[in-house]
């Protein structure tokens, strides 16, 4: 298995006028981003805001799933939840990965946006199997901030589909991506 930690980033990301915010947290992405994660392999799923109110709701979410009436009444979605690590910021999701694996990870962002850094699919799953971690980073909002990416180790090539229209939720293209990056190949 890769040494792949996924991120969801409440922070820094930009709104649609491209200042920088925090965003708010959703259940869904919470359920449906782990799920994704744990189909796929990936260690742990940070879930990343500095905000004390965001935390703690995303908390209890994570509590009523992985100890909870929720834990008892779906142990499959348990066991994707048990994979949710709160933190502040993405430099302390990766201190995390460093205490765990004995080595920083290095960073890889990712947005609906070409960027300079840009890696494509094939070559980020041949850097996976040199036993490296990696922690791929997915933004809310309207994605990463610019001066976040443009930090990255990485920049994933965005999700293209067949049309001119661009804007998946952040699930869908977290599944996507993980697929690309770490399904069955034929």
């Amino acid at each position: 298995m890769p040494l792949l930690y996924v991120a969801l980033a409440h922070y820094p990301v930009t709104n649609k006028n491209g200042d920088i915010i925090t965003s708010a947290i959703t259940n869904l992405d919470l359920h449906d981003i782990s799920r994704a994660a744990r189909t796929y392999g990936v260690k742990s799923f940070y879930v990343i805001t500095p905000l004390t109110d965001q935390k703690a709701l995303a908390e209890r979410i994570v509590t009523h799933w992985t100890h909870g009436a929720g834990a008892d009444y779906n142990p499959a979605r348990r066991d994707a939840l048990d994979l949710i690590r709160l933190v502040d910021t993405v430099e302390d999701a990766a201190r995390d990965i460093e205490h765990r694996e004995m080595c920083y990870p290095k960073i890889v962002a990712t947005g609906a946006r070409k960027h300079s850094l840009s890696i494509g699919y094939a070559q980020f799953r041949g850097l996976l199997e040199k036993k490296f971690p990696y922690l791929l980073v997915f933004g809310t909002a309207w994605g990463l901030a610019e001066s976040f990416r443009d930090q990255a180790d990485y920049v994933l090539e965005p999700v293209i589909g067949a049309t001119d229209y661009n804007h998946l939720s952040v699930r869908s293209a977290a599944a996507i991506v993980l697929d690309r990056l770490a399904g069955i190949k034929n």
